[in-house]
């Protein structure tokens, strides 16, 4: 079993950055591939980012390409996500998500693909 704590959200204006942080125990870190999701007010959970074990290999959803900077340190069982340049449209309940496959090679963007979530962490973007 996983258990993932996230961290890092609050209330900027438009423009501004945050770095959220999930924090990982209970499994072998390095072995998953970890996922960010969000959830705006009346919509459904979507894929936002996802990062490969090792790292090397990263996905984006078009809307934060160029903004938005997934990455982890193995050492410390820790994913990250920073967000530049945000907007109001980025206002969202942020998840991370561990996948339910061990050494998946390519990143996953179904949410079916992740078995472990955290509770989440509000992002508030005010224009």
């Amino acid at each position: 079993q996983a258990q993932l704590v996230e961290s890092g959200g609050g209330l900027v204006q438009a423009g501004s950055s945050l770095r959220l942080s999930c924090a990982s125990s209970g499994r072998s870190f390095s072995d998953y591939a970890m996922g960010w999701f969000r959830q705006a007010p009346g919509k459904e959970r979507e894929f936002v980012a996802a990062i490969s074990g090792s790292g090397s290999s990263t996905l984006y959803v078009n809307s934060v390409k160029g903004r938005f900077t997934i990455s982890r340190d193995n050492a410390k069982n820790t994913v990250y996500l920073q967000m530049n340049s945000l907007k109001p449209e980025d206002t969202a309940v942020y998840y991370c998500a561990a996948d339910r496959r061990r050494f998946r090679l390519v990143v996953a963007r179904t949410q079916d693909d992740y078995d472990y979530w955290g509770q989440g962490t509000q992002v508030t973007v005010s224009s």
